[in-house]
This record gives structure tokens, sequence and C-alpha cells, in this order.
């Protein structure tokens, strides 16, 4: 019997983040990360913060129960007002404060297809992003240059990743989970190789001192990032090499040496275990 659909997976993901996020356990972490950025860490994906002379901007802004908590974490760091929001993907985790967001005063910013999920979830006018950008789209703030880059089929197919170009810090949206296998939402747009793709553009935007805001996880740097990509490849060939074989989705999902590798170094110990990751990359390969 095969699993629901990754979607469902996707969903009871966010919905138990969302639980969390509601009860009195979480908190806002704020970890210093150059003389502006920040990354912001409570339930959800992880927050990006520039704070500087131009103001506030923000990457991500986790549940919407968890808004009045982040607003107070941010306005520890800065007293500025809060100018623009760039959400990374669609997703609850990453976008569910963003209603909440734009009563601050915010100009949420994101990917076109991101507008276009959230529109058809119906989420309310104020939570849409108001400035939408198809490949790349640059903001300019707080003495330094933000360079967004739209990643193709990835995550999602509405994926953002940003470039602080003088902190040198790398926000990669969910494109990334450190020492974790990935969350490839297939009904989403997502796909194994945008994944893979996703993760070598990234390479080429840093160096061997780049700070590296992960979706989830703690801080990162490029060494682990090239060892996320790694893995990617590795399973990519394993699974490939069983499909070439004419194995079956279920004969993939059930075969341990395909992980083993990557299993005991805990990366199926987050929500996406070996079984999901080996079944999420079979039907990408399958429908490549």
């Amino acid at each position: 019997m095969k699993i629901p659909h990754l979607l469902s997976i996707g969903l009871f993901l966010f919905a138990s983040s969302a639980l969390f996020s509601q009860t009195n356990e979480a908190t806002i972490e704020t970890n210093k990360l150059s003389d502006n950025v920040y990354m912001l860490v409570g339930s959800g994906g992880n927050i990006g913060v520039s704070a500087g002379e131009d103001g506030v901007f923000i990457i991500d802004d986790q549940f919407a129960q968890l808004t009045p908590k982040i607003v107070t974490a941010i306005k520890a760091i800065s007293d500025k007002p809060f100018q623009f929001l760039v959400n990374t993907h669609y997703h609850g985790d990453h976008t569910g404060g963003n209603e909440n967001m734009a009563q601050q005063g915010v100009k949420i910013i994101a990917h076109e297809n991101v507008r276009k999920r959230l529109m058809d979830g119906e989420s309310s006018k104020d939570a849409l992003p108001i400035i939408t950008f198809n490949d790349r789209v640059n903001v300019h703030m707080n003495g330094e240059d933000v360079n967004v880059y739209h990643v193709e089929h990835a995550h999602t197919d509405g994926d953002a990743i940003l470039y602080f170009t003088q902190s040198n810090v790398l926000h990669t949206g969910d494109t990334y989970f450190r020492n974790r296998y990935p969350y490839i939402d297939l009904k989403s747009g997502g796909s194994l190789d945008g994944y893979i793709k996703a993760v070598k553009k990234g390479l080429t935007l840093i160096n061997d001192d780049t700070k590296i805001i992960p979706g989830h996880g703690e801080i990162s740097n490029k060494e682990e990032y090239q060892s996320f990509l790694t893995m990617l490849e590795t399973l990519r060939t394993n699974v490939q090499s069983e499909i070439d074989k004419g194995k079956s989705e279920d004969e993939v999902a059930a075969n341990n040496a395909i992980t083993k590798q990557y299993d005991d170094l805990g990366y199926g110990d987050f929500f996406i275990n070996s079984e999901r990751v080996k079944r999420a990359i079979y039907q990408s390969l399958k429908q490549e």
C-alpha cells in the first residue's frame, strides 16, 4: 500500500507545527549573523531579518499565532519601520503571518506562483504579495544589495533564495533542510532535479565564509550545504538505478540500502523519513 501523497504529508506537517505554535512553549530565538542580518528561530521556517537605517526587511513570517512574538523579537533588534517582507514560497509555516505583517506596514514580495497559490488557497487580500517577480529581483536596503533568485521546481514551483551581498548571508528557504532529507512537494510543482539545481545555484553565490539560513535547522555553512547536495545526488543515483532495474515504488521504498548511509547520520529523524524521501524521489524521477 502506498502512503498518502506528499501533499497530505505536507499539510500534516504544517498543521502539526501550527498546533505547536499556539502553545506557550513557542519562543523566538534571535541569532545575529552580521552587523545588519539576523536569523529568528521559532515554530516554522527560519526567518531572516535585515535591520538598519532604511528600516526592517524580513524573510518569511511563520504562523499567524506567532506574529506578536516575532514582532517583539524584531523590535528588540530595531525601532525602525517594517518595510518589506519576502516569502520564500507559499507554505503556511512561512506565510501564515502575512496578513498580520501587512498590518505592520510591510510590502510583501514573492514569486508570482506564490501569489497564485495563496489566492487558490483563498488567503485574504492582505496576505497576498503585492510585488511579484519572475526570475529575480534585487532589494537595496541597509547599505547592501539583496539578490533574490527564483529557483524552478525545487521544493515547490515558487521558491526563492536570497543572498545578502555585503553581509555574506544566504537564505535558502526550504530548498535546503540542514542535515535532513528534503521535502519535495510534488503536488506544488517540486522536483528532485529542481532541488539539485537550486542548491547548485546557491553554491555559485557563496564562499567558505558565508553563513546560511536554511529553511529548517540550525545556521549552516558551505561545507554542510555541499554535503546536502551530495546527499541529493547520491539518492538520485541510487533510486534511478533501481528504476532502471524495473523496480516498483514499493520495492524502492522497502530497500533500506538506498538511504542507509544517510539514515545512519540521522537525516530521516525529521518529518521526511527514509521511506517518504525514497517515494518522493521515485515519483519525481518517473515524472521526468
